[in-house]
């Protein structure tokens, strides 16, 4: 069965490549903004990190969203845990060598680890996608940014240490895992269908990023570098506008929004 029902590649308002230099560009800029400006500012601006995680966020969706309107199926939410995957492998590889220069090195890691994954899906497995090595690439990178800006907002620092004690020690590096992951995966599985759009799917990429990032923010409470108040608190003033967004665009593409009512009694429904 086809996940976005199409079999071709999916209507694009917004041209994928933009799409691609806002999330390299925004997810690498917030990373290091978070982290010099907890450094030598406030540890307020951890925030940051979990902005960054967004814009990857956003990125990684339209990504999944291209590959999988050639009808995936299942293998929508696949792709969301092999992002993540990738990007927990990457992002850890490149703090762990790249000190300063971690979070370029752990974006250039995802992206070849994407690639050879693209590669292999196609060539071998026999997919046949025509876009499969360029999104899987995308779709690495993705959750590697992904991860680095929630590490940044729950820690306020990409340094390997801190992020190795205070988030993969501490296994939290799980809560970044399913939350980046269902973020990434879960818009166009929440929209696929012959009315999907790009703008609503993304905006649900918007909202649930919001949601990682408030737990970037309940989870920077039990750590001293970074402050969870801002975090919590933009993160629900973004969830909350992207929601009422969402909202207004399922108005918009839907045939019609109707109340339903109370669910009849068991003795109602017997009649």
């Amino acid at each position: 069965m086809s996940a976005g029902g199409s079999g071709g590649g999916a209507p694009e308002a917004i041209p994928q490549n933009k799409l691609i230099a806002f999330g390299v560009i925004a997810g690498l800029v917030g990373v290091y903004l978070s982290h010099y400006l907890v450094a030598y500012v406030s540890t307020a601006f951890s925030f940051i990190g979990g902005l960054a995680a967004i814009c990857a966020i956003v990125w990684g969706a339209a990504a999944v969203r291209r590959v999988a309107s050639y009808g995936l199926g299942t293998g929508v939410p696949s792709i969301g845990m092999l992002a993540l995957g990738m990007g927990v492998v990457a992002s850890m590889f490149g703090l762990a060598v790249g000190g300063i220069a971690g979070p370029i090195i752990a974006l250039l890691s995802a992206a070849i680890i994407g690639l050879v994954i693209g590669v292999l899906a196609n060539r071998v497995i026999g997919m046949g996608l025509p876009i499969m090595e360029q999104s899987m690439t995308e779709i690495a990178s993705a959750g590697c940014l992904t991860i680095l800006g929630l590490s940044a907002s729950m820690t306020g620092t990409f340094l390997f240490d801190a992020v190795l004690n205070n988030v993969v020690a501490t296994g939290y590096i799980a809560v970044i895992f399913i939350a980046g992951g269902l973020a990434i995966l879960h818009p166009f599985n929440a929209n696929l269908g012959p009315d999907e759009k790009q703008d609503r799917t993304l905006m649900t990429a918007v909202e649930k990023g919001a949601i990682a990032m408030i737990i970037a923010g309940i989870v920077s409470i039990t750590t001293d570098g970074a402050a969870s108040a801002p975090t919590i608190l933009i993160g629900l003033f973004i969830w909350y506008m992207a929601f009422e967004q969402y909202r207004k665009y399922v108005d918009r593409d839907a045939y019609d929004v109707v109340g339903v009512g109370l669910l009849p009694t068991e003795e109602e429904g017997s009649e």
